[in-house]
């Protein structure tokens, strides 16, 4: 299946905007094909405001988040890999979600590696457990 990331990034930022609230992407600045304003990194990482007040030609697609900001007047193309966002979330209030930051393969939308499904220890997958309620 395809990474549930980029539809998931897409969701929470529509969902920002139609509650009138400015969308922070929080970028791993140090990750492959990472294009931010340097100076603004601290720690590797660094916060950009993606609202549509602050952005221009702003693109989120399955693979990269791309647009055009001033960063201290000057103008720069920003470009985010897919898997270098660790999280969407308010300015105002703080909600969003925080995305895994241990690699690629993390999926959100993925099931739990120590779930027990598929494990070697010799267990029998568990299956899911439906109560009925009236």
């Amino acid at each position: 299946m395809t990474p549930s990331r980029p539809y998931l990034l897409r969701g929470i930022y529509d969902w920002l905007i139609d509650n009138e609230q400015t969308p922070y992407l929080l970028v791993d600045a140090e990750a492959q094909g990472v294009i931010v304003p340097l100076e603004h990194v601290q720690d590797g990482k660094i916060i950009l405001n993606i609202s549509l007040t602050a952005t221009r030609d702003l693109e989120l697609t399955n693979d990269s988040v791309t647009f055009n900001a001033r960063f201290g007047g000057k103008p720069m193309k920003v470009n985010v890999p897919i898997m270098a966002t660790l999280a969407l979330y308010s300015k105002e209030n703080g909600r969003g979600m925080m995305f895994p930051e241990e690699g690629a393969d993390n999926d959100p939308l993925s099931p739990d590696p120590g779930s027990g499904k598929g494990s070697d220890k010799g267990e029998a997958s568990q299956k899911p457990h439906l109560t009925l309620v009236k």
